[in-house]
Formats: structure tokens, sequence, C-alpha cells
């Protein structure tokens, strides 16, 4: 039975596709840091998948996070680091130091925290594809947000080389999941989000996108079809 593992889970894009996943038969972990949140999806999916608390940016957290899934379901067939979150609207000048810092170390140092826990049991195994997620503002910028363009552009580079770091066997890949009505996407656009899909419609093309993601595209900055 085929694992997939998502970090922010209990929210927007990794919700919808948590429930999405587990419809479509895999066996389901992942993570969020509202406990209360964690508990409800952990109810809702059932004792067949995992879903724990954890802080991405916490090493000793996403260390007892890997230990206990290693440990239970294994290794991810399909990792999926979607964990993210991104600056209030402000000018490059006016963004506090401390919400900087906080983008940085959710977009970029989670992913590397994640990777770090789990792509050696992925590799020993000898298969296996991970899936860190861009935006369209990794592959260009807009005003008022260029922490998280920022950070979006360097997930993109850090899977480029992490694509040339793999042994035979495994994917990384950059995907930009396009523009959802999420809390984020209310965040910057405010009202207009709501012209978007919503997560649960969106998911209903990118799951079955991601799982075909293989072997031969290790490298690719890919794109959700619309």
């Amino acid at each position: 039975m085929r694992h997939v593992l998502i970090t922010g889970c209990t929210r927007g894009l990794g919700l919808a596709m948590a429930r999405s996943f587990a419809v479509r038969g895999w066996v389901v972990s992942g993570c969020g840091t509202n406990a209360t949140a964690v508990a409800a999806l952990a109810n809702e999916l059932g004792d067949k998948h995992r879903i724990l608390r954890c802080d991405v940016t916490s090493p000793d957290n996403v260390t007892a996070f890997a230990d206990d899934i290693l440990a239970g379901p294994g290794a991810p067939d399909l990792l999926l680091n979607n964990a993210a979150t991104i600056n209030r609207n402000a000018p490059l000048w006016e963004v506090p130091p401390e919400d900087f810092s906080r983008v940085i170390d959710v977009n970029l140092k989670g992913i590397h925290l994640v990777c770090r826990g789990f792509l050696p049991a992925m590799m020993a195994r000898g298969t296996g594809v991970v899936v860190n997620f861009s935006s369209g503002w990794g592959r260009s910028t807009s005003p008022e947000v260029a922490p998280y363009c920022c950070t979006k552009w360097g997930v993109e580079g850090l899977t480029q080389a992490l694509s040339q770091e793999l042994p035979p066997g495994l994917t990384a890949v950059a995907l930009n999941p396009g523009v959802i009505d999420t809390d984020m996407l209310r965040s910057t656009f405010g009202p207009d989000a709501s012209d978007y899909p919503d997560p649960a419609n969106w998911a209903v093309k990118a799951v079955p996108f991601l799982e075909k993601i293989g072997r031969s595209d290790n490298g690719k900055a890919l794109t959700v079809p619309q």
C-alpha cells in the first residue's frame, strides 16, 4: 500500500490532499502545529493513518516525528513538503526581522529538516519522490511579499541541487500548486482570493497529478494543471 507524508496537513492544501489521498487508498502520515486540528484530522482519517503534532522549524520535533513515522508506516513513497507561511503585506524595509525569520524558518529550513529526517530511509529502500512546494512567486515576484518570494525561489534552487544529489530510484521536484483560495492567499489578495478555486476542488486535479510524478521528472519545476 502506498504511503504519503504531508507536512502542514491540517489546513488549506495540506488538509485537502490528506483527505483526497486517504480516499484514494493511500496511507497518510502528516503533521501540523495546531494540536486541536491535528486531533480532529487524526480522528477523521482513522487508525490506519498517522497524524501528529510537529513544528517543522524544530530539529527535535522533526526528529521525534520522523522516528515515530519510520517505526510505524515506514519511509514514505511520496514526501510532500507543503508546510509554509507568508509575511504580512509590507515593503521589505517595513517587514519586522522576526517575521522575515519565521518565513525563512518554515519555508526553507523546514524542508531541510524534514528531508534530513526521511531521505536516509527512502534512500535505503531505493525508491521515493520528494515534492517541495514552491509557488508562482518562486518563479516570479510581486511587491510586499519579498520574504515569501525569497523562500520560494530558494525552494526552487534547493530542489534542483537535491535532485542532483539523489541516487538512482529517487526523485525530487519543485511544485507550483497554482493560485488557490487559502488563508495565505487571503492575507495578500483579501476578498479577491475567492475568485480562485478552493483547496478541495484544487485537489481533484492535484492529487492524481502528484501520484504520477516519477524518476523521469527528477529536477523538474512542475505546475499543477488548472
